[in-house]
């Protein structure tokens, strides 16, 4: 392992200092220390925004996601009012979780002793409680989470002063308005945990130099470092673009859109919105990325991707979009060898960050927020 006498926070601090014409990659403690990782939770993960999919794939009365974000699990569940609802997960007699995964449910109920909860998060009845005269089910209902949705997007946060998504992300919506992002529709949704630190995912996602070597085997041929844009990133987020070609026609503006002009119609946006929503942001399609830290060297990830509804009426939109599945899942093969043999090597005694490339200037953004976010003093 690395060295861990060295203070992770301030390994960062000394890192960040450095203006990005000289920067360096983020030193191994960041990555492999659970000092740091207990920072992270703290003080990114139960104080923003985490995202947990799309709201069409919560779309019908009772569709529910679950989740543990910071050592809290969550649902966010539909209810029959039509409301996404963000709720503890945890039952209010003996505090068993309650749902698992993804899925359907016409009620919450307790998997340990079968108290069962109204869509809402309220009880609606507890067997064999009839003899406690202390019980009052009208007294018992599932604590709130704050839920959001922002362009198609559903986020929640235990942090009930963190300003609204829509106040931190309005720049990301102006930036890509002519995308139209709510009327995308998800077409598949998968989870994984990978051998990994989550940071490590994260920046192989925000840079796209690694993509001639790393997928020699699928898409490294149709990627060309010239035409990649990297800019400086904002408080909330940051980005890159790559030009595609019409050999992936879904992934050109649809002959009906009119909202994109010139170069913008084959315009692909890589957005990393902090801590970990990563969208690759196509066009005529999506695939995402939600990152949750499991410890320092396991990541579990969301996993989901769709299309434009303007192409929702093409009769090989469908045949389009199954070939293209399948070249994700070979990419994200790809990805995951090259992001486990990164920590594997972070990992190691002799691990040491060289400088960056100017098409890494996304990474170099990530450790600024990185370091304001672990750095501030909490009361």
């Amino acid at each position: 392992m690395a060295n861990k006498s060295i203070n992770p926070v301030d390994a960062l601090r000394e890192n960040t200092a450095q203006p990005f014409e000289s920067a360096r990659a983020m030193p191994p403690e960041v990555y492999t220390t659970k000092e740091f990782a207990d920072l992270e939770l703290e003080r990114i993960f139960a104080k923003d925004w985490f995202c947990v999919g799309r709201a069409d794939g919560l779309a019908n009365a009772g569709d529910y996601t679950t989740c543990e974000l910071a050592g809290q699990p969550v649902l966010v569940m539909r209810d029959g009012q039509g409301i996404l609802r963000g709720l503890s997960n945890v039952c209010l007699h003996r505090m068993s979780t309650l749902l698992q995964g993804r899925g359907n449910a016409r009620s919450i109920v307790c998997p340990y002793h079968a108290w069962t909860y109204n869509l809402d998060g309220s009880l609606r009845g507890a067997p064999a409680m009839s003899l406690n005269e202390g019980f009052c089910k009208d007294q018992y209902k599932l604590p709130k989470v704050r839920c959001e949705e922002w362009l198609g997007w559903v986020f929640i946060t235990l942090n009930e002063d963190a300003p609204a998504v829509a106040e931190q992300l309005g720049e990301v919506e102006e930036m890509i308005a002519g995308y139209d992002m709510t009327n995308y529709t998800e077409v598949f949704y998968e989870e994984h945990v990978w051998d990994t630190n989550w940071k490590v995912l994260a920046e192989n996602f925000m840079e796209s130099y690694h993509l001639p070597v790393c997928h020699a085997g699928t898409i490294g041929g149709l990627s060309k470092l010239e035409d990649m844009v990297c800019p400086p990133g904002l408080a909330a987020f940051n980005y890159h673009t790559i030009l595609k070609d019409e050999t992936l026609r879904i992934a050109m503006a649809h002959d009906t859109n009119t909202r994109l002009k010139g170069d913008e119609r084959r315009t692909t946006f890589l957005l990393a919105i902090y801590p970990s929503l990563l969208i690759t942001l196509t066009p005529g399609y999506f695939w995402y990325l939600g990152l949750h830290p499991k410890g320092p060297g396991q990541v579990h990830i969301r996993f989901g991707g769709g299309m434009s509804d303007d192409y929702s009426e093409d009769a090989d939109a469908s045949q389009n979009f199954t070939d293209l599945k399948a070249l994700l899942d070979d990419v994200n093969i790809e990805d995951r060898g090259c992001t486990e043999k990164v920590f594997n090597g972070l990992s190691s005694g002799l691990a040491k960050p060289g400088h960056l490339s100017h098409l890494e200037r996304p990474n170099y953004d990530f450790a600024q927020y990185l370091m304001a976010k672990v750095d501030q003093h909490i009361g």
